[in-house]
């Protein structure tokens, strides 16, 4: 199990979670702390990895700080600034690209020539890695791997006419006319545009991001809707595969899982960064992370994925980085009807299997105390 070059695995994380929807803020407003939960997803897949994997392979170098109403446990004094004006404003003005654009400084100061592991909330943080990598390693020589149920590259604009255009023509829209989240939307960074971002902003090049498991790619259906809004959001999806990148869906991933593989046989470059949403299992291997609004892989389809994606690595193609995000850990943990959720468990065996060694057991019991 040692590293090519004798790098280590270098752990931090950074809790930022900004999320505008009404269940979160009043999750966040009503917070119940279950027994033994953890404030930092950092800590929780921590105490699900450290006995397995030898310690100089790694190390824990802890998470950037956050402030308490932007974490997702916020203090009680902090009550007054949960709602959804102020995290509006803050997406609004950047303040995802603040936090990426720290998260760029902390692994280019403290974490390379080593290989960076995020454990983090908000999916936008990948930017600011992945940017640190890109300079370090060179855009050319560098790949992005995203395991997702949702692309990530559609611009709030876009986004919010969408829905605007589902509240007027669906009866049964989920959409709430009065939600401040859907109108006067800029073209911000964040969980929803990032990947938009580091393509128009040549960060990573098309060719060479894959971008698999999602589940909001537009059916053919909706492509032959004329309304102007229907027609910009299906080209954020549209011009990301005109451009160049693989988008496999989640569909595709259980129906024919050899093209995975075919896909990933493609990368040529040297280095390859791997991110992963835990959203790709939720509702079905897992319940603790922030959207829930697909169903996602169960627990073997979720490990085959990650057996496929361990198997890139050789001397010639290395891992660079990796990060796992979308992480509740208001929920992860937590004992639900069916038994204890996995959230933790799996992030910590995704990691495994891919930064040291896929032939890892694919169960394991915290440590005790």
């Amino acid at each position: 199990m040692e590293r090519p070059g004798n790098k280590k695995i270098l752990f931090f994380g950074c809790p930022m979670d900004c999320d505008e929807k009404f269940d979160s803020i009043q999750e966040k407003l009503n917070l119940v702390r279950t027994i033994k939960s953890f404030d930092d997803p950092l800590d929780g897949v921590m105490e699900y990895f450290d006995s397995d994997v030898p310690t100089d392979l790694w190390d824990n170098l802890g998470s950037l700080q956050v402030q308490s109403w932007l974490g997702p446990k916020p203090h009680s004094k902090d009550r007054s600034k949960i709602n959804t004006e102020n995290f509006i404003s803050f997406i609004d003005s950047n303040g995802c690209k603040k936090f990426a654009d720290d998260v760029d400084k902390f692994v280019t100061d403290r974490i390379l020539p080593d290989i960076p592991c995020l454990i983090g909330i908000d999916h936008s943080l990948t930017g600011g890695v992945y940017s640190a990598l890109s300079r370090h390693y060179g855009k050319e020589n560098l790949s992005l791997i995203i395991i997702d149920s949702h692309t990530d590259a559609v611009p709030m604009p876009a986004l919010a006419g969408a829905i605007q255009y589902d509240m007027e023509k669906n009866p049964s829209s989920v959409h709430d006319s009065n939600d401040p989240f859907l109108y006067n939307r800029c073209d911000s960074y964040n969980a929803s545009s990032f990947v938009h971002k580091l393509v128009t902003n040549k960060i990573v090049y098309p060719k060479n991001l894959y971008i698999i498991g999602v589940s909001d790619y537009p059916e053919k259906k909706f492509q032959r809707i004329k309304d102007p809004r229907i027609k910009k959001y299906i080209n954020a999806y549209l011009n990301l595969k005109r451009k160049g990148v693989k988008i496999i869906t989640k569909k595709e991933c259980k129906l024919n899982p050899k093209k995975i593989k075919g896909f990933l046989k493609t990368i040529s470059t040297p280095y390859v960064y791997v991110s992963i949403d835990m959203d790709i299992g939720a509702n079905n291997a897992l319940e603790g992370v922030r959207f829930r609004n697909w169903k996602g892989l169960n627990q073997p389809q979720i490990y085959k994925l990650a057996d496929t994606v361990a198997k890139i690595f050789s001397d010639s193609t290395q891992l660079a980085g990796m990060d796992i995000c979308e992480i509740d850990p208001r929920r992860a943990g937590t004992v639900l009807a069916s038994g204890k959720d996995q959230t933790y468990a799996i992030a910590a065996n995704l990691i495994k299997k891919i930064a040291f060694n896929p032939d890892l057991p694919r169960t394991i019991t915290p440590p005790s105390g």
